[in-house]
């Protein structure tokens, strides 16, 4: 149960095999302290936001915390296994149909000689994204959260044991239409990048602050439309970099092509540099054992 809006996580199911419990599935007290200072309590016998006055704000906060912590561990564990295998893994978050999925399908097509990719998607619901990108050529796999409305180092920790990407390779996340939850989940990526629409509406960036502060670049998608709709281009870059100062820019189209070039250039200079730290840890392992056999040698 996600600890911002309540939701369930009801039956999670990754692809062609059987179903994960959500990792805090388990708790049974789950509450959100507003700015405000009121309190909801989410139990799983009791509807999202509703009041729990036997609980208090101290013990909300806990629980918080608790569920929190817990992800933060698998996310860990779920870098350090991207660490060692020179994996350069990306979060894509973004509001329904922003074009996640079609943007994928383009930078897949062209990194399609240069790196190997594998993608984790995340949907409520049906394999079609999964299809998507699997018939553009990526390995792919799916996780359906049932009423869950964001992804968690739990199920991405059990999507990477079944699709096992290939080392020194890009690993996309796309996780679940949503600006809000994903904010609070690390899935142990090296990056968010979030995907604004110019069909959304320049204001996004100070209505959904947490997901534009935690992301490293913010991608200006179906700019291709901005002739036709009324978005002020300026103002969305101003309004992500007052939530994060510094945050990188790419306009993109992904049916136009539009900005690819500057996407899947940062997209492969992660992707290089993740191979390098993998080489210098293996490097520096290796020194350390014919340390240590040095030393045992001896006399």
């Amino acid at each position: 149960m996600c600890t911002t809006c309540g939701c369930g996580s009801g039956d999670t199911r990754i692809e062609g095999h059987h179903a994960h419990e959500h990792a805090h599935e388990h708790e049974h007290e789950h509450a959100h302290v507003h700015a405000d200072g009121s309190v909801h309590s989410h139990a799983h016998d009791e509807p999202a936001h509703s009041h729990a006055p036997g609980l208090t704000p101290a013990r909300m906060v806990q629980i918080e915390r608790d569920i929190l912590g817990r992800n933060n561990a698998l996310a860990a564990n779920n870098r350090r296994y991207l660490g060692e295998h020179g994996i350069f893994a990306l979060n894509l978050v973004s509001s329904p149909g922003a074009g996640k999925t079609t943007l994928l399908v383009e930078t897949i097509r062209r990194l399609a000689d240069a790196l190997p990719v594998a993608v984790i998607e995340g949907d409520q619901q049906t394999s079609f994204d999964a299809d998507r990108i699997r018939k553009a050529g990526a390995r792919a796999i799916q996780i359906n959260t049932g009423k869950g409305c964001h992804l968690d180092a739990h199920q991405v920790g059990h999507a990477l044991e079944h699709l096992a990407p290939a080392d020194d390779s890009v690993l996309f996340i796309e996780n679940v239409g949503n600006l809000v939850c994903p904010a609070a989940f690390d899935l142990g990526e090296a990056h968010k990048v979030v995907v604004l629409s110019v069909t959304e509406g320049e204001d996004k960036p100070l209505k959904y602050p947490d997901m534009f502060a935690a992301s490293s670049l913010m991608l200006l998608a179906k700019i291709d439309l901005a002739p036709h709709v009324n978005f002020d281009r300026r103002r969305a870059i101003e309004y992500a970099r007052r939530i994060r100062p510094g945050i990188e820019v790419i306009e993109v189209s992904a049916t136009r092509g539009d900005g690819m070039d500057a996407w899947v250039k940062w997209v492969r200079r992660g992707a290089e540099a993740a191979r390098e730290r993998r080489r210098d840890d293996v490097a520096a392992l290796k020194r350390r054992i014919a340390e240590l056999e040095a030393k045992a040698a001896q006399p």
